[in-house]
């Protein structure tokens, strides 16, 4: 049995993720490599990039997607796949970001059960949160859950409406925009008469 591998700095894992060519989430001194991403994954990415980035033009926060990374806490390094900042800090920044109001998940099913559970909980360490959202373009379910004056996070379903509604930037969008070139779950086809 080999030895387990020593655990790394936040500024060791920095100097060694800015060398990779493929991206890695780091928590509590250890790397977890990002699975690759199927299409419908990157066209709903994509399209919620593009709508939020379209609201955002008149205010004076912005979008950012799937490369960014997001520092929760001193121990962990997160690769959100859409988040919004109004954070002036963050706003300058060139490598790591520390304020995002809302985050944006969108799921698949190796990462699921992660971006429900563990993923979310270290987001809720930010302040500055205000929501995070789960939408699966699988299943075409979007959930929304938002931090409420008392400190307590209120899942809001928004999978049977047709527009999402994202109070913490104050924006709404057609679900038919955020799942805009997703092909409907295939159905099998009709029999011919005979």
């Amino acid at each position: 049995m080999g030895s387990p591998l020593p655990k790394l700095t936040l500024e060791a894992y920095l100097a060694w993720e800015n060398e990779q060519p493929e991206k890695h989430e780091f928590h509590q001194g250890e790397i977890f490599a990002m699975v690759g991403a199927r299409r419908v994954h990157g066209t709903v990415v994509n399209n919620l990039a593009r709508l939020l980035g379209n609201l955002m033009q008149a205010t004076r926060c912005r979008v950012f997607t799937e490369g960014m990374k997001v520092q929760p806490a001193d121990d962990t390094i997160l690769y959100p796949d859409v988040f919004v900042t109004c954070d002036p800090a963050d706003l300058r920044t060139e490598m790591i970001f520390t304020a995002p109001k809302l985050v944006i998940e969108v799921l698949s099913p190796t990462t699921q059960a992660y971006d429900r559970s563990q993923k979310f909980a270290l987001y809720r360490r930010m302040a500055s949160l205000r929501e995070y959202a789960l939408v699966d373009p699988d299943t075409r379910r979007t959930e929304v859950f938002r931090i409420g004056a008392d400190g307590l996070w209120v899942l809001h379903d928004m999978s049977e409406r047709s527009v999402m509604t994202l109070t913490s930037v104050g924006c709404e969008m057609a679900m038919s925009d955020v799942f805009s070139g997703v092909d409907p779950a295939a159905t099998p086809a009709e029999e011919p008469a005979a």
